[in-house]
């Protein structure tokens, strides 16, 4: 048994490797339909083929597509390519839609062997041109929860404006203390405010000097208790979603922005991490209590970077008041920044961006996203928090869910091995490999041209951090355990975490799963009893379901950001750019451009009239004829050739010395109707339909030619064949390197 992709694969439920379907067995199917297939050989190229025996659950979630009126029959055209066929609709099936526009479809007759799905428009979305549309498509495409339920706006709305008397019994009263939040010029929701002062303690070689810090964050457990419907739509939800202009919060507005919001000059109630780090970085003494606060002032990064690098400057003038703690708080850093060095914590500088919309929602620019000392000052605090929290629930030994990286396997340690090996790089690594290593190798190549293509094989051969009650340490931080508590406003496993410390603080045990404080359950013989069991498995199946949400979120924002750009750069076809190949593969290779900061694909056939080969282990791609060689940072000069919206691709050609580019995109064979022509005095709706159509009879030709017999092709072309249908899957603007997610 086992789900299918959308790409001729049926995902198994066993974990083992996927099973092919053939082009015939997948008209029966649609994407993420849950079926049973019988293996019945290995194809050409050795995977296992499979026939489709039975469909065990259709997924009944409305597709998204445009409404498309094509040779007298109504249908729509799926937005997400992997459901591969388009849907008949019945004339009195198509509401108030009109052709071109966005629809939500409910099928009503299933697809089968010979004949196409039908279904009828259930939502008109809009135009694809409306403002913040590629949103609504995103959000319905990956199923994120969009719309709280009548009950949670119900019970958010009864919730009082402003703390109440009763709210700080139990509480340590820290309004009197300079708290401040630093966050970004657009940042609206305030999950942590601190708080720096010198710090010392004892005489002689036992005394201690350094800071005491306090981070207080948003006690939103107060408000979200188990089970109730607050708590029901943050669970299903997990995290917020953050889109340009736009986030798809965790909890309603009134407390997302207003009751644990950590805003200036109110009171509001948190949870408090109290900190003693010492003059070398190391947290020599923490505690954990409910707290009530008075954030002293809204910072922002720009503004505590200028006041800490200039301390005569406007920005210190300003915050006159507050400049001692800042640099108290700078101090601190630095010396935590210490600490993490001698852990050997992996620390890669990557460039991250920014786009900038309009009030339309379209981009504006993308601008490279600047990391100052303000940034690593509050990520470092927020780390030690985290890493009090993890302790404090470990020596407890509570239950909860912590934020797991695990090291390289064998298999990716093995590959950079030889990666390293082929660049005649002297560093290598051990069986079992420490972040150390890696930030060793990182800080010996940083100075080579090929520096960024090393460090991002480094990050490519690190697992992905997840949620887990199973705590295997964090990696990539050198830290032997850590969990998230700094962000319960946007984050489902922090307010757990939040739970559990409350519980821990009151001498009692936190039940995922029954919302309830009580005694810890006994065990039986030394072995775990039935409900220690169940529970157990209530915190892995939480676990999963955050992990998952995480990534879900993760890419429905790449998939925002992609269909962005490719209305950006649509703008631009034709036009040349320079860049640097940031990634290469088996049919071609990806170019970020540097004005733009915008990745498309330079197709294998656009290389040149040769046969290239594609080295794995040096992530390169070598001219068997001439040996030229493009690798990762190799810099080229490109012209932006197609833009495919729906497909979110952006193709490039190369350009080359001395080459005549006066014609254009549109004088290139097969461009024509790659993209709207300037002038034409149409709407921009008008002109995406027209391309849109226009592509789709080019698509099915071009389809229709290869299923007849012809001249026989070259060796490069019948690769490039097999590397158009890879492209299409992982390929285009949406793709996005490893971040600095903890």
């Amino acid at each position: 048994m086992g789900h299918r992709d959308g790409h001729g694969f049926v995902r198994r439920d066993d974990g083992e490797g996927d099973i092919y379907l053939s082009p015939q067995e997948m008209r029966a199917v649609l994407h993420r339909d849950r079926v049973r297939v019988r293996i019945q050989r290995l194809d050409r190229k050795g995977r296992p083929e499979g026939r489709v025996v039975d469909i065990l659950e259709r997924r009944k979630v409305p597709i998204i597509g445009r409404l498309l009126f094509e040779n007298g029959v109504w249908l729509v055209a799926p937005e997400d390519r992997r459901y591969g066929q388009d849907i008949l609709i019945p004339k009195n099936g198509i509401a108030n839609a009109s052709v071109g526009q966005v629809v939500a479809v409910e099928l009503t007759e299933p697809a089968s062997m010979y004949s196409q799905p039908v279904g009828r428009v259930s939502e008109v979305l809009g135009e694809i041109d409306d403002p913040g549309m590629e949103i609504e498509i995103a959000v319905r495409k990956y199923e994120v929860p969009h719309r709280f339920s009548p009950e949670t706006l119900s019970q958010a709305a009864a919730l009082p404006e402003k703390l109440k008397p009763a709210d700080l019994k139990q509480r340590v009263d820290l309004r009197d203390v300079p708290f401040v939040t630093i966050d970004g010029e657009d940042a609206r929701d305030f999950d942590d405010a601190v708080y720096c002062e010198p710090f010392s303690s004892g005489r002689g070689a036992k005394a201690i000097k350094g800071w005491r810090l306090l981070v207080a964050i948003a006690d939103v457990s107060h408000y979200v208790k188990p089970g109730e419907p607050l708590d029901r739509d943050a669970y299903e939800r997990a995290t917020s979603v953050y889109f340009p202009r736009r986030v798809i919060p965790m909890l309603p507005e009134k407390l997302s922005n207003g009751l644990c919001s950590l805003n200036p000059e109110v009171d509001r109630l948190t949870m408090v991490c109290d900190m003693v780090v010492s003059d070398l970085g190391e947290v020599t003494a923490y505690q954990f209590y409910p707290g009530v606060i008075c954030s002293h002032a809204r910072l922002t990064y720009t503004e505590v970077a200028a006041a800490l690098s200039n301390t005569r400057g406007p920005e210190a003038t300003r915050r006159a008041a507050l400049l001692p703690q800042l640099l108290q708080l700078h101090e601190v850093y630095r010396a935590l920044l210490k600490s993490r060095e001698r852990r050997g914590a992996v620390d890669f500088d990557t460039t991250e961006t920014q786009i900038v919309c309009d009030e339309n929602g379209r981009i504006e620019k993308i601008v490279p996203r600047v990391r100052n000392d303000a940034h690593r000052l509050i990520e470092e605090a927020m780390l030690a928090a985290n890493v009090c929290a993890a302790d404090f629930i470990n020596v407890h030994q509570h239950p909860c869910l912590f934020r797991v990286h695990e090291g390289p396997t064998p298999e990716k340690r093995l590959a950079l091995q030889n990666y390293l090996k082929a660049l005649g790089i002297g560093l290598s690594l051990s069986e079992e490999p420490t972040p150390a290593e890696f930030q060793a190798i990182a800080e010996a190549t940083k100075d080579r041209v090929d520096a960024a293509q090393i460090h991002t094989m480094l990050l490519r051969t690190m697992q992905q951090a997840l949620y887990t009650p199973v705590n295997s340490g964090h990696f990539g931080l050198a830290y032997e355990a850590y969990a998230h508590f700094t962000s319960p406003i946007r984050r489902y496993p922090d307010l757990l975490v939040h739970r559990v410390l409350k519980a821990i603080l009151a001498g009692k045990r936190y039940h995922l799963g029954k919302g309830e404080l009580g005694p810890a359950p006994s065990r039986k013989n030394g072995r775990p009893t039935k409900v220690q069991m169940v529970e157990t498995e209530r915190w892995e199946a939480a676990g999963l379901h955050c992990s998952a949400n995480e990534r879900r979120a993760d890419e429905a924002s790449r998939d925002v950001e992609a269909w962005l750009k490719c209305r950006y750069m649509r703008e631009r076809l034709g036009e040349e750019f320079s860049g640097s190949v940031t990634a290469v593969t088996s049919f071609g290779v990806f170019v970020t451009l540097d004005a733009l900061y915008v990745e498309g694909l330079v197709h294998i056939t656009e290389l040149g009239g040769e046969y290239f080969r594609f080295d794995e282990v040096r992530q390169e791609l070598r001219g068997e004829r001439t040996g030229v060689r493009y690798a990762i940072g190799t810099r080229v000069r490109i012209q932006v050739s197609r833009v495919d919206l729906d497909g979110r691709r952006i193709d490039f050609r190369m350009v080359r010395e001395g080459e005549d580019m006066r014609s254009g995109a549109a004088g290139r064979k097969g461009t024509a109707a790659q993209g709207p022509a300037r002038g034409t005095g149409k709407k921009p709706t008008e002109e995406l339909a027209e391309l849109e159509a226009a592509d789709r009879v080019h698509k099915r030709a071009t389809k229709a030619a290869r299923s007849k017999p012809g001249r026989p092709t070259r060796k490069g072309e019948a690769a490039s064949t097999k590397g158009a249908g890879d492209a299409e899957r992982g390929a285009g603007a949406g793709r996005k390197s490893a971040g600095k997610r903890r």
